[in-house]
């Protein structure tokens, strides 16, 4: 289970890891909690509501192109998701969590990738606290037995960009290799058309740096020190 904060997110941040687990058969699930109507490339769109339409079929059809399983938009606001509810969104989180079900968890880092946004260090915010309480029997009493999830990634970086605010990211644990799918996410962005504006400037970054994407093991099933893994299914119980 991936959550973005924005169409785009799923394969700009996380497209390699999503690729390489379709691959592998895995099922996958990417929560999306915006429809990108705050975005500063606007495509063919005269009004945000219609960039919003136009951003949710761009989503669907990079999803597909990924081999994502199940894919979900909410109806937050852009570029304000740190005035949402905090138990809200969480909650909501945890209802997914629990019906879907996954082994794995990936979100973004703390720090708001290299672009800093405020919005990906809320979902970061957001998913690590559905991924603990998911598991808790006194959170979010409801219909759904609670479930807990073995891993919990965040998303980290190994360049920054230049030109932009202080950006701090996590030490990573994993480092994936990427090349043999790295197609797939360059054209799981492609069907971002109203983005393509971001491709084209981020494209020298991701010629010198896109082979890899790194991840740190934020929470785990069990105690354990910090070690490099060779994939984010290592000791995961099926």
């Amino acid at each position: 289970m991936c959550v973005i904060a924005h169409p785009d997110d799923e394969c700009f941040a996380f497209g390699g890891a999503l690729a390489l687990a379709a691959r592998e058969g895995v099922e996958i699930y990417v929560v999306c909690l915006t429809d990108g109507q705050a975005a500063t490339n606007r495509g063919t769109a005269t009004t945000s509501e219609e960039l919003g339409k136009i951003r949710r079929v761009e989503f669907a059809a990079s999803c597909d192109v990924l081999g994502v399983t199940k894919h979900e938009l909410l109806d937050y606001q852009d570029g304000q998701l740190e005035f949402a509810s905090f138990s809200e969104t969480a909650g909501k989180l945890v209802q997914r969590i629990r019906s879907w079900k996954p082994q794995v968890v990936l979100t973004f880092g703390l720090d708001g990738a290299i672009n800093t946004h405020a919005d990906h260090t809320m979902v970061s915010c957001f998913t690590s606290a559905a991924f603990h309480w998911s598991a808790r029997s006194k959170r979010y009493v409801g219909d759904e037995e609670p479930f807990a999830p073995q891993k919990l990634y965040h998303q980290s970086t190994s360049f920054i960009l230049p030109d932009r605010d202080p950006l701090m990211p996590a030490p990573w644990t994993l480092s994936l290799d990427i090349r043999e799918v790295q197609d797939v996410k360059v054209k799981a962005f492609h069907q971002h058309v109203s983005q393509l504006p971001v491709f084209d400037k981020v494209k020298p970054f991701w010629d010198e740096h896109g082979g890899e994407e790194y991840y740190l093991l934020a929470a785990a099933a069990r105690p354990q020190v910090a070690a490099r893994e060779q994939s984010m299914f290592d000791h995961v119980i099926l």
